[in-house]
């Protein structure tokens, strides 16, 4: 029996963990912005972790159950409500059928991560149900879900109710928010004053942050080294005969705004890339809300991959935890 949608919030996409394997043909990866939240979400309704799951930005959806399921809310800080009744976050909560589930005022964050019984079960498109909407892949019809929508739900899935995953095991950005960036390919672009201001200037995401990517503002413009244009690159210092784009890539176009790449990016392109976001801080990212300060730190390799291991080993407590 499926789930009705009332009303979507202000944009509610499905989400699993993507479709990786297309990057090359142009086809992002996409699935969920903060996929630990996803993931113990899902844990915490007896899910697989990759199971599709509603990613809702700061507006949470209304939905109607026509059965009975397990649902979990994990990510950003939403008043959760079954009816009118208000029910804690990161916990397994008993839904039955007929009653509602809904959502208050955004507190904290910006992306929040739906989990229920079974999973949502609309077609998958090459291998993932996210929703990719530039490209109309996944979700419903290839779009985010719209009111009057019914949302199929799998089978399985259900854990005992009133699980909950404690909060230091959750993970959620600090103030102001530090990302680690590796510096990249392009970095000698920039001048020596230039790549030490990037990580002394404090930024502050922009209102455009989406799920192609957070652009910051606030710092000084970038300086760059002087050259002479290469052929089929285009005249600002900033352009590059195009290159790919690593996931989570820091592009400066015309050297005043950084951008990073997320989840639904483009895979290549004709601007440089300072550096790259590590992969253990993407899912921060996922929930900044415009005009949060951020200061970009630099890394080396090797505390990059530290930095996986931890997160890696987070989330082996929390399996432990659930367990």
């Amino acid at each position: 029996m499926p789930v009705n949608v009332i009303k979507p919030g202000l944009l509610t996409t499905i989400q699993d963990m993507g479709r990786p394997g297309y990057f090359h043909l142009g086809i992002p990866i996409g699935g969920a912005m903060d996929r630990m939240a996803l993931r113990t979400a899902n844990l915490l309704v007896g899910n697989d972790e990759g199971a599709a799951g509603l990613e809702a930005v700061f507006m949470g959806p209304e939905l109607e159950f026509t059965e009975d399921a397990t649902v979990a809310v994990t990510g950003a800080e939403l008043p959760i409500f079954i009816d009118d009744e208000e029910q804690p976050g990161w916990t397994a909560l008993q839904v039955k059928a007929g009653q509602k589930l809904g959502f208050g005022y955004l507190k904290a964050g910006a992306r929040a991560y739906i989990a229920i019984s079974g999973g949502i079960d609309t077609p998958p498109a090459l291998g993932s149900r996210s929703t990719y909407a530039i490209g109309a892949l996944g979700g419903v019809e290839g779009r985010a879900i719209a009111a009057n929508d019914s949302l199929p739900l799998g089978k399985g899935g259900g854990r005992k109710v009133g699980a909950t995953v404690s909060a230091d095991l959750r993970r959620n950005p600090g103030s102001p928010v530090e990302l680690r960036v590796l510096p990249g390919l392009y970095w000698h672009r920039i001048t020596e004053k230039a790549q030490k201001g990037f990580f002394d200037d404090e930024w502050k995401v922009a209102p455009e942050a989406d799920r192609m990517g957070y652009r910051f503002r606030g710092g000084n413009p970038l300086e760059f080294v002087e050259r002479e244009q290469p052929f089929g690159a285009g005249s600002d210092p900033s352009n590059i005969v195009d290159g790919c784009y690593p996931y989570g890539s820091v592009q400066v176009p015309g050297g005043t705004e950084p951008i990073v790449l997320h989840r639904d990016a483009v895979s290549g392109g004709g601007y440089f890339m300072i550096g790259t976001v590590i992969s253990a801080d993407m899912d921060l990212i996922g929930q900044l809300q415009p005009h949060t300060p951020v200061k970009f730190v630099e890394v080396d390799m090797p505390t990059a991959l530290q930095a996986r291991a931890d997160r890696a080993a987070l989330m082996d407590r929390i399996r432990g935890a659930l367990s």
